[in-house]
């Protein structure tokens, strides 16, 4: 079912927002409305946002949480800054290849209130200065014009989200409809997805293994394949595990009838990626 995402500078007022719609829409509607963001995760935010590698984790974490979440049923909010135009692109397409509905609500604020809010949070909770003030000067503000940013409903710091509004944009609006970047294709093989499954998970038990007595510059021989993995570095089992789940999403979307090319697709895929 729909997603709402929200977006705004570091202490905007999203996740206070998030929560009132959570429970405007679990009163009125009935439905379990799940929460998704920086909070859930768990994590540090001044150790994330200060280093550009682990911000990139942060947001694949939380748009495949999205992902896994999205149902029929059920309402998914995504409560992060989301302050990158082309990460809210990617969570569009997503929602399209669900073929579900979806809204941006923006918390509109100036760089002084946020700076003010986060100075009465509790310490732990505070994002250092710095990190605000690079966080404020890189937001990339939405545009309705984009496809990806609408329908989009901005609010300031003592306005009422327009609760019926937003209902109406993610339950009585169409899905975008599916294009051919998107639309998932009719599996070529009966036991195509059978295949997929066990060559990759086979591929990745090789790599763990041989891991364990090779050192960087080492080849890996590729079960069922001619090509080799160049070990460039050690690859911990998180990363090898979220590196499968993408190469399978996408053979999914573009099955092969050729079932005895999916551990030199697999392996030439980890090649690109870990390189």
């Amino acid at each position: 079912m729909p997603l709402v995402i929200f977006c705004g500078f570091p202490c905007s007022g999203k996740s206070r927002r998030s929560e009132e719609l959570k429970e405007y829409l679990t009163e009125k509607t009935g439905r379990r409305v799940l929460v998704v963001g920086d909070e859930t995760a768990g994590i540090d935010k001044n150790s994330v946002y200060s280093d550009s590698q682990k911000e990139k984790n942060l947001r694949g974490v939380l748009k495949s949480e999205v992902e896994r979440k999205i149902t029929k049923d059920d309402v998914v909010i995504l409560d992060s800054l989301n302050y990158i135009k082309g990460y809210r692109y990617e969570l569009f397409c997503l929602i399209k290849h669900a073929q579900t509905p979806h809204c941006l609500v923006y918390c509109l604020t100036s760089a002084d209130i946020s700076s003010t809010w986060n100075s009465i949070r509790e310490k732990e909770k505070q994002y250092k200065q710095e990190i605000l003030d690079s966080l404020i000067m890189r937001f990339e503000s939405p545009d309705s014009r984009n496809r990806w940013d609408s329908p989009l409903f901005t609010v300031q710091k003592d306005d009422i989200l327009p609760f019926e509004e937003i209902c109406d944009a993610i339950f009585s609006r169409k899905a975008p409809p599916p294009n051919q970047s998107t639309q998932s294709q009719p599996l070529s093989s009966t036991n195509f997805l059978y295949e997929l499954d066990k060559v990759t998970q086979d591929i990745l038990m090789e790599v763990v293994n041989v891991q364990k007595t090779s050192v960087p510059g080492d080849l890996i021989a590729i079960p069922g394949s001619f090509m080799y993995i160049i070990l460039t570095r050690n690859l911990n089992m998180a990363e090898l595990r979220k590196l499968r789940r993408q190469f399978i999403s996408y053979m999914k979307m573009h099955p092969t009838e050729n079932i005895g090319q999916i551990a030199n697709m697999f392996a030439q895929y980890l090649n690109k990626s870990i390189h």
